[in-house]
């Protein structure tokens, strides 16, 4: 299997390398022609938005371990000791061989709607992209709090390769978060621009069990999200795409006399 002949793109998540949704994902990079490098965590990492933690103790390494995923003999496969954020950056500084011309990160276990976005290491790995100068997109499959098998991980992937030419034809420096009901490959979608939801489906509720204890659960959201945001039309079985900008100074707030 071969992957030089178009442009480069990494492929990353947060649910960490042994997830459907990264296979599905890297398959269908490929079969767009793109030249595909995975590099993924060794294991779960949601959660951790743009953060870099990695390094062990006071040596600043990080372990990398080549891998091969089934299906994906003969790509360039990495199983990396780091939150997807610190992943994308150390490939977008080289760290990784050439440079990314594109990130795709997912296919996530999940939504991601809502400013809550700014939470997850799937859309995080994406923004740090961004600031990078590297186009990308961030993908999620709403699959909701529960593990059934048989997600549809196809129909995500599907929508990936009819929106490359859009995120192709976007500024580098945006990120395009995309939303995708959990149906059949044939069902037949609506693509829709949506605004963000003022918060998520699903959301943390943080408890003290006991002393020197804080515990979090995800629970679902109390209340009916905004009409026309990402939560409500994903809702309603809509694909969303909303563009999100990544860290720029704010040049419309008021500005107090200092």
């Amino acid at each position: 299997m071969t992957t030089d002949a178009g442009p480069r793109v990494l492929i990353t998540n947060d649910d960490g390398i042994d997830s459907p949704g990264l296979a599905a994902l890297a398959r269908c990079a490929i079969d767009s022609g793109m030249s595909v490098v995975i590099a993924a965590p060794a294991k779960e990492a949601s959660g951790t938005s743009a953060g870099l933690t990695a390094a062990e103790g006071d040596t600043r390494r990080v372990e990398v371990e080549k891998r091969e995923l089934l299906g994906l003999e003969g790509i360039e496969t990495y199983a990396v000791a780091a939150h997807p954020g610190f992943i994308v950056l150390a490939a977008c500084e080289g760290g990784l061989g050439v440079k990314p011309d594109i990130v795709l990160s997912g296919i996530n276990r999940g939504a991601n709607v809502g400013r809550a976005v700014v939470h997850s290491g799937t859309v995080g790995a994406a923004l740090t992209a961004a600031v990078n100068g590297v186009r990308s997109m961030a993908v999620s499959l709403d699959v909701g709090l529960t593990e059934e098998p048989g997600r549809h991980w196809q129909t995500a992937a599907n929508v990936v390769r009819e929106l490359l030419p859009v995120l192709m034809a976007m500024d580098k420096d945006t990120v395009l978060n995309v939303n995708v009901p959990d149906v059949p490959p044939d069902t037949p979608l609506k693509f829709t621009w949506a605004a963000l939801a003022e918060f998520g489906t699903i959301r943390s509720r943080v408890e003290r069990p006991e002393d020197g204890v804080i515990q979090t659960t995800a629970v679902i959201a109390d209340g009916e999200p905004a009409p026309g945001t990402d939560a409500a039309l994903l809702a309603q079985g809509h694909v969303t795409l909303t563009p999100l900008n990544s860290v720029t100074e704010n040049t419309t707030t008021h500005r107090p006399a200092l």
